[in-house]
């Protein structure tokens, strides 16, 4: 009897287990749709202020696993007045992606060349990003976010429109920014390697969302 009940509750903990890895990454989905003609527009009592220090955090999943990473943000400037950001944009280095979670010579660098591929990100022919504001709303009852951003995001020479929320503070002269994490479908930006809409083998299918985590701060003048 011990032992049917040892076995047992093995299998149930590697069932547990072998399910949380099946799972797509955390977070709210982002509203995506077609791109926005016209960005936001800074009031004339707001003052610029200029990215620093900015990544962007990722988690991709699959069936067995996860991998983590970040990407540089290059550079930007946001618009903000009374607190409030306005307006704004920031480049994306994608030739900064890498992988955290792995070692150097555990893989690490092979996952790095396949995201940098033609697979998924073809960074040799699109090494920059971008996301452009276009308009910012005010976001009530949330501990993790004050406002919700929608902008124009561009990957792969692909631009759609995303709407997350984000958690926006100003101390003295200084703005920063942060995301709880939101995910984003991959294939909206023709992402398409590993997806199960695709015809991949089922042990073989990376899930289409992508966790994101948007980070910076930026100071004025």
């Amino acid at each position: 009897m011990k032992i049917l009940l040892k076995f047992s509750f093995l299998a149930l903990a590697l069932a547990l287990t072998t399910s949380a890895c099946k799972k797509a990454p955390k977070g709210e989905a982002a509203k995506t749709g077609d791109a926005v003609s016209e960005t936001a527009k800074a009031s004339s009592t707001a003052k610029t202020y200029t990215i620093s220090n900015g990544k962007i955090n990722w988690t991709g999943t699959k069936i067995g696993g996860q991998h983590m990473g970040t990407i540089d943000i290059s550079k930007g400037e946001v618009s903000a007045s009374d607190g409030k950001v306005e307006s704004g944009s920031f480049q994306i280095d994608m030739n900064t992606l890498v992988a955290t979670d792995l070692k150097a010579g555990d893989g690490k660098e092979d996952l790095e060349g396949h995201l940098k591929n033609s697979d998924f990100f073809d960074v040799p022919n699109n090494p920059t990003g971008s996301f452009q504001i276009t308009s910012v709303a005010p976001l009530d009852g949330n501990a993790e976010a004050n406002c919700t951003i929608t902008g124009n995001l561009t990957l792969k020479g692909i631009t759609k429109s995303v709407a997350f929320p984000a958690n926006v503070e100003m101390i003295g002269d200084k703005l920063s920014a942060v995301t709880p994490a939101f995910k984003i479908n991959r294939t909206a930006w023709n992402i398409n390697y590993g997806s199960g809409i695709i015809g991949t083998a089922k042990d073989k299918i990376i899930h289409d969302e992508v966790a994101l985590v948007v980070n910076f701060e930026a100071t004025a003048g």
